[in-house]
């Protein structure tokens, strides 16, 4: 092969690499959009009671809900490594037992500071023992169970916080979203519903289609500045 081809097919191979990175990088883009179409018709439903939400956690992920049962301040958890404004803290995971049920559902209430994002006074967050929340539904990952028997997870691992609360615990992770004393100091920090956005995917579609462009251009100039062998 000549070297005049050879420089020619080279730059040329790249920017057919580049050019499947950028439909690479729409594709995505087509899928967040439909996620996000999803996410906001499910956020923008009615709250149903958690009993009657479908064991398909695909059909019920991020659907609105309102639980009602008996708070087990006794078996939470904390999500450690959470940050809220640039300050370390974790997230209260607090199982709501539902009446007439063995099955407990974790509820995120929220987050609270913490030095070492993961050490917290649990008796300082509790509520009443009586709850009636609403939120939205998060799904677990589907993961095996770890043998570490502290307080604190760094993901949300269903097997493994099913192992440290001692009970079984519903396929959901309840997000509580709304309080009437939001803003007392005993009460952990909301968290706000996920927000709609269409992410980097276009700027990194454009990124890879100009360097698919500049490889094109610069094939083209090798091949007329170099000469024949």
């Amino acid at each position: 092969m000549s070297r005049r081809l050879l420089g020619f097919l080279v730059p040329l191979a790249f920017a057919v690499l580049f050019a499947r990175l950028g439909v690479w990088q729409l594709s995505r883009l087509t899928q967040r959009r439909a996620f996000n179409a999803t996410l906001e018709t499910r956020l923008a439903t009615l709250p149903v009671d958690f009993r009657a939400v479908p064991s398909d956690t695909g059909a019920g992920h991020y659907r609105r809900v309102t639980a009602h049962g008996v708070y087990l301040f006794d078996r939470e958890i904390a999500w450690g490594a959470r940050t809220r404004e640039g300050s370390p803290g974790v997230n209260i995971l607090t199982p709501v037992r539902l009446a007439g049920s063995d099955t407990v559902v974790m509820v995120n209430r929220g987050w609270a500071y913490s030095e070492d994002a993961s050490t917290i006074d649990y008796a300082r967050w509790r509520e009443r023992d009586s709850a009636t929340v609403s939120g939205y539904l998060e799904t677990y990952p589907a993961t095996d169970a770890a043998t570490n028997t502290t307080r604190v997870v760094h993901r949300l691992d269903r097997a493994r916080i099913g192992a440290l609360v001692g009970l079984p615990i519903a396929p959901y992770l309840l997000v509580q979203t709304s309080d009437s004393t939001l803003h007392a100091d005993s009460v952990p920090v909301r968290l706000p519903t996920p927000i709609l956005d269409e992410g980097p995917h276009r700027s990194y579609a454009m990124q890879w289609f100009s360097f698919a462009t500049i490889a094109v251009v610069g094939a083209v100039f090798l091949l007329r500045r170099t000469p024949t062998a």
